[in-house]
């Protein structure tokens, strides 16, 4: 057979071999009034799967708390499947729960806040929010819980989150949401269930709870410096605090559990090229042992020669440096400590390298389990712009406990200004050291620290605040991977989604115990991004040509980008997700977005600063959604084979 027959007919075979595959997929069924998203069930302890709706021998069992997919109903059994293409047989539907939408909740950080107790039902969460002392309530199902292991079944409480530590970071939970009632106005009653369905660590064979092979707590610290003009007499302060902590360290044993590192910004380069840079890595983490190093590198930290082209330097792009350029993988335990006296680039300014908003780098930086707190230099020639820099550096720096990691300088004398920095960086740092120096030496966790909502008197009050809330939530994270703690697995529950012990207090707001986030597979979040994209160049040709009729410009940039335009109704009463602009995952959710529904009428009324504010946004929601893909470790497969059935918990701020 000639060499051309033989492409023939191994093209032929291809072709039939994809025709058959074609013809055996199948799609799950539909949630109601959606066009794209599929019904999913969670399944119980003893699920079994089954040949057809009434086979009486099973074929095997199903792994507890996996999520499936819905392909039809018969019966008291539903034909399921882990993948979106193919059913895998049938379960009997009391050993399912139907999770009725893509919403999880996702634990916040521990920063003041008491572990989540996941209520027996509905009526005993709500008879605890009506209680006289809810905090004393709280405190007494925590006590009986560290108590008893075993919860009797007349008891209100199933579970909790884990007492003594966070869930571990390597270990993909899930807390479906079945359901929410809204009765009070302080906080959310969501109904979950718990799971742990995917990637849990296996303990080795003989380990023993609390034994590990990387037992050490280990804290990476970066200093995110501005070097610009100004900034001379701090650049020398931080520097020197740098040398100190170095010489403190080296009496310590446990000098090689702690590295420092320090990154240098400026601002934009093409703007000004005598500038040098806008941001770059002076040195990487060292410890005590690599002084070296570092201090060849401390020499070459100076201030710029001469000025920016803005009062607002590219702080951005310093903190965005660090948290991507860094070796941060070499510690469980990641500080950042950004010190400036300007404020940063805007996020719509063409000059600003990242483009983020500080919402958008806020969510790298959780991504990134890094906790970074602002020391804002407050200068008197400065003023107009100070409210803005302190508004923005709040937003970027807002911790679980609802107060921003953020530690104002206002100037005085030139002196007394460099000793109170100095003061207030030096608190920030040993506070870290002595936590190190704590856990190296096995003391117990103390009480969680008290959240008041009355700021510090002082720099250095606050600074001891920040390091006590953030040290707090970094070892309970350790000592979640020390445990490989998981969270509790329970088929169906009741949570609120604040610290019900706190709501007596006198907060401003509620203190979230958990956030929720949207799972969307590999196939959403593409497709999300192409849309956001479309709607994105649509937007700024709508904005750069005057033209408030922004659906025409969508047409026309789905037709550009080679996607179908007569998919679009269109409908100027509608919004985004109504016209199918949209992904309809986005459709019902409980969350407030002045983009996806958005109609005509309402980009035809927004002013220009308001239509730039919205373009601005789409470009941060494409870069994290860029930076979802890429991060490996958080996607999940539930046993799927298809990788594009993999999901990812995108927090809902994060949805346009």
């Amino acid at each position: 057979m000639s060499l051309f027959l033989r492409r023939i007919v191994l093209f032929t075979f291809f072709l039939v071999l994809v025709s058959v595959d074609l013809c055996s997929a199948r799609a799950p069924l539909l949630q109601d009034g959606k066009k794209s998203v599929y019904q999913r069930v969670v399944t119980h302890p003893g699920a079994m799967l089954y040949a057809d709706a009434s086979a009486s021998t099973p074929l095997r069992p199903v792994k507890t708390f996996t999520v499936m997919y819905i392909y039809g109903r018969d019966k008291d059994r539903v034909e399921v499947g882990v993948n979106s293409s193919q059913a895998d047989g049938w379960i009997d539907e009391k050993s399912v729960t139907v999770w009725p939408q893509a919403l999880t909740m996702v634990f916040t950080d521990r920063m003041g806040r008491k572990p989540v107790l996941f209520f027996r039902n509905e009526d005993a969460l709500i008879e605890t929010c009506r209680a006289q002392n809810i905090a004393e309530r709280i405190d007494g199902y925590l006590d009986f819980l560290q108590k008893n292991p075993k919860v009797p079944e007349s008891y209100p409480v199933l579970a909790s989150e884990p007492l003594s530590s966070a869930v571990s970071q390597k270990n993909f939970y899930l807390l479906p949401v079945l359901g929410v009632n809204t009765q009070f106005s302080d906080l959310k009653l969501v109904e979950v269930a718990s799971l742990n369905p995917g990637n849990e660590v296996e303990k080795p064979k003989g380990s023993q709870q609390g034994q590990t092979t990387n037992p050490d707590l280990r804290i990476g610290f970066a200093f995110v410096i501005d070097t610009s003009i100004s900034m001379g007499p701090y650049i020398e302060q931080t520097v020197a605090l740098i040398r100190d902590l170095y010489n403190r360290l080296e009496k310590s044993p446990h000098a090689d559990k702690m590295a420092f590192a320090v990154v240098a910004f400026r601002s934009d380069v093409r703007k000004t090229p005598k500038l040098e840079y806008t941001a770059k890595v002076i040195c990487d983490f060292t410890t005590v042992a690599d002084r070296k190093t570092l201090e060849t590198a401390l020499q070459s930290v100076s201030e710029a020669k001469v000025s920016s082209h803005d009062v607002n330097e590219d702080s951005f792009a310093g903190v965005l440096e660090a948290a991507e350029k860094l070796s941060w993988d070499k510690f469980g335990s990641r500080v950042m400590l950004l010190v400036t006296d300007a404020g940063p680039l805007a996020a719509g300014d063409p000059t600003s390298k990242t483009g983020l908003t500080p919402a958008a780098l806020r969510d790298f930086l959780k991504q990134k389990r890094i906790y970074l707190t602002c020391a804002h230099v407050k200068n008197a020639k400065n003023l107009k712009n100070e409210k803005y820099a302190e508004g923005v550096y709040e937003e970027l720096t807002m911790q679980g406990d609802n107060q921003a990691s953020y530690i104002d300088l206002n100037v005085g004398a030139k002196r007394a200004a460099e000793k109170t920095f100095r003061s207030t960086a030096d608190t920030l740092a040993q506070s870290y050291t002595r936590l190190l120096t704590a856990t190296a030496t096995g003391q117990f966790l103390k009480e969680p620290p008290a959240i008041t909502s009355k700021r510090p008197a002082t720099p250095e009050e606050k600074a001891a605040r920040i390091a006590e809330t953030t040290g707090y939530a970094m070892l309970l994270q350790f000592y979640g991977d020390r445990e490989k703690a998981s969270p509790p697995h329970v088929v169906n529950a009741w949570i609120a989604d604040a610290d019900l012990s706190l709501l007596e207090s006198n907060q401003s707001a509620p203190v979230l115990a958990c956030e929720p986030s949207v799972l969307l597979t590999k196939r959403q979040l593409s497709k999300l991004y192409e849309q956001v994209k479309t709607l994105l160049y649509a937007s700024e040709e709508a904005f750069l040509n005057g033209d408030p009729d922004l659906f025409a410009q969508i047409k026309s940039a789905a037709a550009q980008m080679s996607r179908d335009p007569n998919q679009f109704t269109l409908d100027p009463d509608r919004n985004l997700v109504e016209n199918n602009l949209l992904d309809d995952v986005l459709e019902g959710l409980p969350y407030k977005s002045e983009i996806s529904t958005m109609t005509r009428q309402d980009w035809e009324s927004m002013t220009t600063g308001e239509r730039k504010k919205r373009i601005t946004r789409l470009k941060s929601l494409l870069n994290r959604y860029e930076g979802y893909d890429r991060d490996v470790s958080n996607w999940e497969s539930f046993g799927a084979s298809d990788p594009d059935d993999s999901v990812y918990r995108v927090p809902l701020s994060m949805l346009p």
